[in-house]
C-alpha cells in the first residue's frame, strides 16, 4: 500500500448537493449554490465581492483584464511560483519581472522589491506560498508609493491571515484555488475577490463573457448584450454545489490539517536541531493554514535521494516549483531581459520537498513517514 501525496476528502454532502442542483433545474453557472458560496466568503471574511471561477488561473486572468494590463507593462512576480501566476499577465502582453524569495521562506522578498520598480511597472503580484502570508504592510507601502496595483495569488491561502486580516483582502484583487490538492476543493475551481469598488461592476461583466447578463437576471435591466471583453469564467452549479459541501466543513478540515502539520513538525524538529534539514518558517505576522508541510534538504542531490528513498518505502513525496526565470518559455518570450541571479528561488527549487498532506492521514501513517525520514537523514544518505 502506498501513502500518496494527496487524497481528495469528501465530507459526504457533495453528491446530495449536486443532485439538489439538478433538481432545481439549473446546472449552468451563477445559480443557487454559487450564491451560497459567494455569501459564505463575503460574510465569513468580509470580502467586498467575490466571484467563483473555474480555476485560480481564471481568477488571475480576470485580474489582469481588470487592472488593464497592456503590452510592455511590467508586472513583478516571484520566480518561485506556479506558471499561472505569470501566464495570466503574459496573455495581456506584459513583461514579467521576476523577483527573489527570502532566504528562509519561498515568499516574495518584500525588502528587495523596490529596485525592480520602473515607470512601466503596473502591478506587484504576491504569492502566499503554503498559505503563509507575505509581508503585506511593506508591499502595500511600495504599491502606494509608486501607484501600483497589488494582486494576491492566494491559491494556497484559504483561511490564512496576516495580522488578523484574511489573505485575499489586501490587494486590489485576490485569487483563490479549489483544486483537488487544496484544503477546500471542488476538483477544479477558483475565486476572484474584488476589494476595489471600481472593479466590481466590470468584474461581473467579464465573468459573464463580456455581457451584463447577471444584471439582467437580477431584474436591473430589461435586456442584456455584449458590452465588454470577457470569457466564460464562471463555473457550473455542479462545481459550486460540491464546493459548498466543503465550505460547511471548513473548520473541521482546518482543525485536522493543522493537527497533521503540528505532528510532522514536533516529530521532525529533532532533524532541524541537528542541522540535517530545515523545517517551514512561520513569521509572527502570519497564521499557518496547514496547506503544505515541506522539508528543505541541503541540495538537489539530497532532495532527489530522499524522494527516491521514500518512494521505495511506498511514500509519495514531491518537489514543487522550478525557477520560472529559467523556464524555456520565459527565456524565449523575453530573451532581451537582463535577468539577475535569483539564488533563493534556485535554492527552493532544488531543495524543497513536500510530504503527504491530506485530511485522512492517520497517526499510524504519519509515524511510518516520520520514521523513514529520520532513517534517511541519520543513516541512508550520510552513508552513501
Amino acid at each position: 500500500m502506498t501513502i500518496g501525496f494527496n487524497k481528495p476528502y469528501f465530507t459526504g454532502k457533495e453528491t446530495s448537493y449536486i443532485l439538489e442542483a439538478v433538481r432545481r433545474e439549473k446546472i449552468s453557472g451563477n445559480g443557487y449554490f454559487t450564491q451560497l458560496c459567494h455569501d459564505f466568503f463575503e460574510k465569513r471574511y468580509g470580502f467586498k465581492k467575490v466571484l467563483l471561477t473555474n480555476s485560480c488561473t481564471d481568477a488571475l486572468e480576470m485580474a489582469a483584464i481588470l487592472i488593464d494590463v497592456q503590452p510592455d507593462d511590467e508586472v513583478i512576480i516571484p520566480a518561485y511560483t506556479f506558471v499561472s501566476t505569470a501566464n495570466a499577465f503574459v496573455l495581456r502582453g506584459a513583461k514579467i519581472i521576476f523577483a527573489d524569495s527570502y532566504p528562509h521562506h519561498p515568499n516574495l522578498n518584500a525588502d528587495s522589491l523596490e529596485p525592480y520598480i520602473t515607470p512601466r511597472t503596473k502591478a506587484i503580484v504576491v504569492v502566499h506560498y503554503a498559505g503563509i502570508a507575505c509581508d503585506m504592510d511593506k508591499i502595500s507601502e511600495l504599491a502606494q508609493k509608486y501607484n501600483l496595483f497589488v494582486v494576491e495569488d492566494a491559491a494556497q491561502a484559504i483561511n490564512g491571515f496576516y495580522k488578523g486580516k484574511p489573505l485575499g483582502s489586501f490587494g486590489h484583487l485576490g485569487c483563490f484555488s479549489f483544486h483537488e490538492t487544496k484544503n477546500i476543493i471542488s476538483g477544479e475551481g477558483g475565486m476572484l475577490v474584488i476589494n476595489d469598488e471600481r472593479f466590481m461592476k466590470r468584474a461581473e461583466i467579464i465573468w459573464e463573457k463580456g455581457t451584463n447578463r447577471a444584471a439582467f437576471f437580477r431584474g436591473e435591466i430589461d435586456k442584456y448584450g455584449w458590452v465588454d471583453i470577457g470569457s466564460s469564467f464562471l463555473p457550473s452549479e455542479l462545481i459550486a454545489a460540491f464546493l459548498y459541501a466543503q465550505l460547511e466543513k471548513l473548520d473541521q478540515i482546518q482543525e485536522k490539517r493543522q493537527w497533521i502539520w503540528q505532528y510532522y513538525y514536533q516529530n521532525l524538529e529533532i532533524l532541524a536541531q541537528k542541522n540535517l534539514c530545515k523545517l517551514p518558517y512561520i513569521p509572527e505576522f502570519s497564521t499557518n493554514n496547514a496547506h503544505i508541510f515541506y522539508l528543505l534538504c541541503q541540495n538537489l542531490e539530497q532532495r532527489t535521494a530522499l524522494i527516491e528513498y521514500l518512494k521505495k518505502q511506498h511514500i509519495q513525496a514531491v518537489f514543487h516549483y522550478l525557477n520560472l526565470q529559467k523556464s524555456p518559455f520565459y527565456t524565449t518570450y523575453q530573451p532581451q531581459m537582463k535577468t539577475k541571479e535569483l539564488t533563493n528561488a534556485d535554492y527552493f527549487a532544488d531543495s524543497l520537498v513536500r510530504l503527504p498532506m491530506y485530511y485522512e492521514l492517520t497517526e499510524t501513517e504519519l509515524d511510518y513517514i516520520i520514521q523513514h525520514i529520520k532513517t534517511f537523514f541519520t543513516t541512508s544518505f550520510t552513508s552513501n
